[in-house]
């Protein structure tokens, strides 16, 4: 029998400016192929997209999502994917390749309401949404791109600030997509009070320890710190810390072949019935399933681009 045919998957490196991490892609130069290239291909930072014109398929994990025009696409970095148009069509796009992290760093820090959703976001997203449900959202982008093209005076400070806007309500439509709650209220401002918590957590998620012990070293008592700490992070100090644990536990899912106990107790657990039940609640899948997945990743064949600064023409395509 022959052996299965191995995943061809494109890495494709996009060198941003370290001062200013945006790139836009714009201009009739992006017409998409409606020929199927029968590669995945993931890139080292966001992508967020418009498509002006036509329709097509958006495949994740080979999975087929369609997509018109109207439609803004965001793509974590890492995400495996490809896009093609309709038969007959060749739908135009523009795209804004970005660093979120890196842009807006210190927004979103540890001691950010929201840093564990904004982490999550940029590992773990692929949503495809349409300009008439979320004509907000789309106006932001469309703005940020105007200013990325024509380069007025002072365009990098406006194109943070429209950046800054657009991930806040993509923050809630992908929370209510994860089934998390995010409140409008501003961050606390005493937030760096439960700082010495989070540093520890960081530094010692593998340990058991009670949470008194955080409350100790925020010098609060134990009913005002839980409060403060659910005021500020939006959960509880415990589910904090199982999700430190869980995100660790995938480095160690998809860099070793240690067994799912073995990486259960390194992060902390006390069970792997326990490990299992937050992995699933937190990323949604089974620990097991999520590292078969990430080495369809991992053993696939990589072809390293360093950026796409053009889309393949039709002709193209078809030649290959």
């Amino acid at each position: 029998m022959a052996k299965p045919k191995k995943t061809v998957i494109e890495y494709r490196n996009y060198e941003l400016p370290l001062n200013f991490p945006v790139l836009l892609l714009t201009g009739d130069r992006w017409h998409i192929s409606d020929v199927k290239s029968g590669k995945l291909h993931f890139h080292n930072c966001l992508e967020i997209g418009i498509c002006h014109s036509d329709s097509g398929i958006i495949e994740f994990d080979n999975t087929p999502y369609p997509f018109k025009a109207g439609d803004i696409t965001f793509i974590s970095r890492n995400v495996p994917h490809t896009t093609y148009s309709n038969k007959g069509e060749a739908s135009l796009w523009s795209y804004i390749f970005i660093q979120p992290d890196e842009l807006l760093k210190g927004v979103y820090s540890d001691s950010s309401p929201y840093a564990e959703v904004f982490a999550d976001m940029l590992q773990n997203f692929q949503l495809i949404l349409n300009k008439e449900d979320y004509p907000e959202i789309y106006f932001i982008i469309r703005t940020a791109m105007d200013e990325l093209q024509n380069k007025r005076i002072n365009y990098q400070l406006s194109v943070k600030g429209l950046m800054l806007s657009l991930f806040m309500k993509v923050m809630r439509v992908y929370s209510e997509n994860k089934g998390k709650k995010l409140d409008d209220k501003d961050a606390h401002e005493n937030a760096i009070v439960i700082s010495p918590a989070l540093d520890y957590i960081k530094e010692n998620y593998m340990m058991n320890f009670p949470m008194e012990e955080l409350a100790d070293l925020c010098h609060l008592s134990q009913t005002h710190f839980r409060r403060v700490f659910h005021e500020i992070m939006n959960t509880s100090p415990l589910n904090y810390l199982n999700t430190t644990r869980i995100l660790q536990s995938c480095i160690l899912l998809r860099t070793t072949e240690e067994s799912i106990l073995s990486i259960s107790e390194q992060v902390g657990f006390r069970s792997v019935s326990s490990y299992n039940r937050h992995f699933s609640e937190i990323m949604g899948t089974q620990p097991s399933e999520w590292r078969h997945k990430m080495a369809r990743v991992d053993s696939a064949s990589i072809l390293e681009y360093t950026g796409w600064m053009q889309a393949q023409t039709l002709t193209e395509s078809r030649d290959k």
